[in-house]
Order: C-alpha cells, then structure tokens, then sequence
C-alpha cells in the first residue's frame, strides 16, 4: 500500500467548500479552470476564471464595495465589481479595519463541572501540582554573551547515555539580555526565561550569564522569586571562562541527572495537560479542518477541566468580538480587548500595520486578509467560554480556554506559551512547518493532503481528509485528544524526532 494518501478528484458537487449559509463565496478543493461547472446549494455556477486550490470563487455577482462573506461573517469589500464564477484574493478585495459592537457577557459563566469519568495519562508529578509530559535538565543563557557557552554545555551530553527518565540535556540560547531599556522590556524577558527555567517539563536548570550583562542571574536566583533546590546559577566571569564554565555545569548536571533518574511517571488525569494552540504557515484550509478539529479537541480538554492556550493577538484581530461574546465576564472580555489596542498601537509606533499579515505564503494558500485569516485562526480554541487572559508569559493557572497575548511570529509565540506552562503544543499548517521547542512537544497538524503528502516526516496528522470528505471535523478532533495522551505519555512528535529546538523570547523594546 503506497504511503501517500490520494485525494479523490473533484466533481460538480464538491469541487468547492461552502462553509456557511450566508457565505457568498466558496473555497476550491483543487485546481479549478476557468469554463468548469460547479454546484452549490442547488445552484450550477460557470467559473470565469481559474481558481487555485484553497483560493475562494464568488457565487454570485458582488458589486464595487460589497461585502464579502466567509464563515457566515464579514470579511472585506470588493474594489471592484466582482462576477459569479469569478476568482476572489487580493487583486480585487480591499483590506479595512473593521468597527465591531462588542456583546459583552451579562453574567459570569461558571467552570465545568468535572466529569463523572476522566481520561488519564502518565506524567511527571511537580511538587507545586503541575505535571510534566517530559524530564528535561534546562541550560538556559541570561544573555547573548552565554548562549554559545550554554550550547556546548548541552552539546557535550550528545554522545552519552542518559538514564530512562530523562529526556536529555537542552540549551536555551537567544539574543537578548543586554543592550535592553530597564522596564518592560527586561522584566518580559526575565518572567520568559523564569518560565522555562520552572516549568513541569524541567526536572532540573542552570540559569547562566557572563557575569555583567544587565539580566542578572541574581534575579532568578535571589529573594522574592521562585528559588527551588533544582536551580543552579553559573557565570562565565566567576567560573573561570568557556572551558571552566562548561565543566563547572557538568558537575552540577550529574546531581540533578540522577535526581531526575529516579523520578517516574505517573497516572495522572486529563485535567493537568495544559495545551499551547498555534498556527503557522496557515492556508485557506486551516479554517476549514486543523483547526476546527483541534477547536473540537479544546473543548474536549475544557470538559475534563485542562487548559487549552490560544495566542497570537495579531491573528485574532477581525474576530475579537466573536472572542468577547464568549468570554466568562466583562473583566475577562476587557483585558482581551486592552491588549488588542495595545498591539494596534505597539504597531503604528513601529510603522506597521495588521495588513502586514498574512505573509506572503498565506496569500499564496488562499487567505486573502487578516479578518479571514483570524476567523479560521480563532477556530482553534473551539466553543467553550474564554476563562481567563494573559499577558506574554505570565503563568498559566486557569482550567479552560485561556488568551495569551503573543505575536504571530511562531517561535515567539511559543516561547510565549512554554514560558507560560503548557506542557504540550498543538500546531496546526497549511503551507508547511518544521518548528519544535526545547523541552515541550509540538504535535504539528496538516490542513491539507498534498502538504502533508509532501512534509509526512514534519506532521504528526493529517486533518486534510476532511476537506476531502474522508473524515469528519469531530473525528479527527477526538484524533488530536487521543493523540496527545500518547504524547504526554511519552510517544515522539514528528519535531521531537527531528531534533527541533527554536527558542526566541519576544524583544519589545529598543537595542541600547
């Protein structure tokens, strides 16, 4: 049996997705050329033009400045008149900001209750009550000036065995840590790297710096934090230069290796996986299968009382009142709505704008605008009441369907998240992604067939048969659940196999 999974062609009937009853447009399954028939709710539309596969086709004659339609909400006007049949993206759909009237909640909405019965899975119990999928010993650089020195650290355990129980020795390097503005900028980065230096999938960390830079390793280490017996701060200054340094870790490695040998999973409920939700590389696709599916498994999640995370503020603009509407009381949905306006003004200062995104490779995959991009982005995080609101990396400690605050950029986002304590991460792609995390794993989800067909050693699972009509949004989304039990059980992600380790701290402010 070949390994390739073959997309049936498409006929009348299905060559195109018609998502909503309002829709006036639908999105093609495959290459579509200009004379081919389509059906659509009774109606046999003629294409005027080719329409690539993902790319939406308007399904009815729409005039200059009319409103275009998708997943039953407003998504943009045309520029020009537009004909039935027609191809719709960039070339005639303006981009606009759009104003929303928010429906803020009139009551508090209260927190499932636990069910009768709760799905379990073998975890790492941390003395503070969360629970780890995974045993890392973390080497994390306070700056730039120890990254290098951190990466030899972990490099030198490469060739060793390492006992049953501990997953390996990983390094944290990035470019930050000094040159920073004191203020908000430098106490996001210190709360992202006390993040994955305390997180449930660490058994143990060394926190490492040069010895002057402006993160002090004294902030990590000092009155006032979180100081466990399992961290340990080392500097290049005192320790006696790169060569010292990296023996000085090793010693220091060797007691919490063998701490973190005799550490064992145990059974653990459902409620402890706390899932980081993201997207990259997305397609016209993403809102149609990924995500909706792993929008079904967040509320699977919420059911048993876990956490499902979604970020990236930039790819819920054109959907926040949808988010709003959902939120557990007024003060939930306001704090949504304060970092919205935040990051629209966080962008005029740096001269950008949210018609900055979709990147190039999105529009090459369908998505036209940022409105339709955050419509199939915010699918993600499925029904459920929006519990709680976080800035980047602030701890995560409420059950439910959680807003973090991140960028879209990916390894920022999921730094972001990490740092925040999700102990699992599910990442959905349309056009294809290879990115991974330290010390968290990153199940990544195809939204389309011949993608998933083309990178089958970067995707876990392949939520492209939906849209072919050889599964169902609720059966891959019970998939994805099933999944991550295995996962944060102990079975290897695509990324994790691959070796991928991207790590990237959000950097607000200016170089000094």
């Amino acid at each position: 049996m070949s390994l390739v999974e073959i997309a049936p062609p498409p006929t009348a009937k299905n060559a195109v997705i018609h998502l909503h009853p309002k829709d006036n447009i639908a999105v093609a399954r495959a290459n579509l050329t200009a004379g081919q028939v389509i059906e659509v709710d009774g109606q046999s539309i003629t294409l005027t033009t080719d329409v690539p596969m993902g790319h939406k086709v308007a399904l009815r004659d729409i005039a200059p400045k009319g409103r275009l339609i998708r997943y039953g909400q407003d998504i943009g006007a045309s520029n020009k008149a537009i004909r039935a049949g027609e191809w719709v993206h960039t070339h005639n759909v303006a981009f606009e900001e759009l104003t929303f009237h928010y429906e803020y909640p009139e009551k508090e909405a209260p927190f499932p209750a636990p069910p009768a019965t709760m799905p379990s899975f073998l975890g790492y119990q941390r003395a503070d009550g969360r629970v780890g999928t995974r045993n890392y010993i973390a080497v994390v650089a306070a700056s730039n000036c120890a990254a290098h020195t951190a990466e030899l650290i972990a490099a030198s355990y490469l060739n060793e065995k390492l006992p049953p129980n501990v997953d390996g020795v990983v390094a944290f390097p990035h470019g930050e840590g000094c040159g920073h503005s004191i203020g908000p900028d430098t106490a996001q980065l210190q709360r992202t790297l006390a993040g994955v230096l305390d997180h449930p999938n660490v058994s143990g960390a060394i926190i490492l710096g040069l010895g002057c830079e402006v993160n002090q390793i004294d902030h990590y280490l000092g009155k006032g934090t979180r100081r466990t017996d399992k961290l340990v701060g080392l500097t290049l200054q005192t320790s006696g230069g790169t060569v010292a340094t990296v023996e000085a870790a090793r010693r220091e490695i060797a007691a919490m290796i063998e701490r973190a040998a005799a550490e064992k999973r145990v059974e653990t409920p459902a409620s402890k996986i706390v899932l980081g939700l993201n997207c990259g590389g997305s397609d016209s696709f993403s809102g149609i299968t990924a995500n909706p599916a792993l929008g079904v498994c967040s509320d699977l999640l919420a059911e048993v009382g876990a956490t499902a995370v979604l970020a990236e503020t930039t790819e819920i603009f054109g959907a926040e009142h949808l988010l709003v509407k959902r939120s557990r009381n007024r003060a939930v949905a306001e704090r949504l709505l304060s970092f919205v306006k935040g990051y629209k003004e966080y962008l005029v200062r740096m001269g950008g704008s949210f018609n900055d995104n979709p990147s190039p490779g999105n529009k090459e995959g369908g998505l036209t605008n940022i409105l339709e991009k955050s419509l199939g982005a915010v699918a993600k995080a499925g029904c459920t009441p929006l519990t709680d609101v976080l800035d980047y990396a602030e701890r995560i400690q409420t059950p439910g369907f959680v807003f973090m605050n991140t960028p879209g950029y990916d390894p920022v986002s999921l730094t972001g998240l990490a740092a925040g304590g999700c102990n699992l991460i599910a990442f959905t792609t349309g056009r294809g992604s290879a990115i991974g995390f330290p010390t968290i794993p990153v199940i990544k989800i195809a939204t389309n067939v011949p993608m998933y067909n083309r990178m089958k050693d970067n995707m876990d699972i392949n939520a492209g048969r939906i849209a072919e009509g050889q599964a169902t949004v609720a059966g891959v989304g019970k998939e994805i659940f099933d999944f991550l039990l295995r996962v944060a059980s102990g079975e290897r992600t695509c990324s994790e196999r691959l070796g991928h380790k991207e790590f990237v701290p959000w950097r607000i402010g200016p170089v000094m």
